[in-house]
């Protein structure tokens, strides 16, 4: 969940909460609890200034001043009116809600609290106020059937927030987890594939015995393109071809083996790997690099070769690997299916 997400979520919470403080304080008016309903207003103040907080990407003052001040409102409540109502039970949602705004605060670079800390303390305010409620009774008597109905209002809200919170970290743990995977499996520079994944694959395909083939491609004089435009354009050169072979192979998988070559693997036989790959071959040398205000020219060599049942992988990347230097041996810029031939 990106910052915009999280201030749009915060600002309807922050919203459901104050309309909560304005309706409890008509309900502490109405059992006469006037300390409680003066309490109400610095309350409603904390929540009035969060939008501010909010809106101005002070989220780590405003949940600051939220847990303190609900941590302080939920024991006041409980030594005033007794356990009974269910205001207590408002620790039960701070609680994960805390280690949730941790993690939060971690993911965008924000200063963190200590949860532990945090969660202790109330804990501490939970049991002091609820245990002086229990010896020494409530500051002010509530109907029974008013307190029931009080503490049902109190507990639905509660498991909602426990609820929305709980659902809101598994998505997010879910979607950390696929960036996580996304990161080890992906070329940092082109995007692409990497090895240890594009291994993972090949082993998969010779499992399924058969009727896939391996293309490797390296970029010709790729040295002497650093050496002439610079790295900067090396870089440039690298990323564009990544994007024309991935546009090429929308049914294949392509991967950055290392430095300046290519992994591809596709279903197909070796011949219509071929046809592919001279496909690219061509692409790529008409295409027009130009990198600030320089053309250069790129051209690559690539070796086929398909599946024979029993192979290994790394029998198979080797075929193809001496097919792709067979053609840097013998003039480059081709495509090359056996060695003793070429496209």
């Amino acid at each position: 969940m990106d910052l915009k997400n999280i201030k749009k979520l915060t600002l309807t919470i922050n919203s459901i909460i104050l309309v909560l403080v304005f309706g409890l304080a008509g309900f502490f008016h109405m059992c006469g609890a006037r300390y409680l309903v003066l309490f109400s207003i610095p309350t409603a103040l904390v929540y009035i200034f969060g939008y501010y907080f909010i809106t101005h990407d002070r989220l780590d003052i405003y949940v600051r001043s939220v847990y303190i001040w609900l941590t302080l409102y939920m024991s006041v409540t409980t030594i005033g009116l007794g356990y009974k109502l269910g205001f207590h039970l408002y620790c039960l949602s701070m609680i994960p809600i805390i280690f949730y705004t941790e993690y939060m605060a971690g993911q965008l670079g924000k200063k963190k609290i200590n949860a532990v800390v945090v969660s202790v303390l109330i804990v501490l305010s939970y049991l002091f106020s609820t245990g002086y409620a229990a010896f020494s009774g409530p500051v002010y008597k509530v109907d029974n059937s008013i307190a029931g109905v009080f503490w049902l209002f109190n507990s639905a809200i509660v498991l909602y927030f426990l609820i929305v919170y709980s659902g809101i970290m598994l998505k997010m743990v879910g979607d950390s987890e696929k960036r996580l995977i996304v990161l080890a499996h992906t070329d940092r520079l082109t995007g692409l594939f990497n090895r240890h994944f594009m291994m993972s694959e090949l082993e998969d395909a010779i499992r399924s015995d058969g009727g896939k083939f391996v293309a490797m491609a390296d970029i010709d004089f790729f040295k002497r393109i650093n050496d002439q435009y610079g790295h900067n354009a090396g870089d440039f050169v690298l990323r564009t071809i990544s994007e024309l072979m991935r546009q090429m192979c929308p049914d294949g998988k392509v991967s950055r083996w290392g430095g300046e070559e290519f992994l591809i693997l596709s279903s197909g036989s070796a011949k219509e790997g071929v046809k592919l790959m001279e496909k690219i071959r061509t692409t790529i040398e008409s295409y027009e690099f130009t990198f600030e205000g320089k053309k250069i020219p790129v051209t690559i060599t690539a070796g086929v070769s398909d599946y024979v049942k029993g192979t290994s992988v790394d029998e198979w990347i080797n075929e193809a690997d001496e097919n792709l230097y067979f053609g840097k041996r013998n003039g480059r810029n081709r495509v090359v299916l056996k060695r003793d031939t070429s496209v």
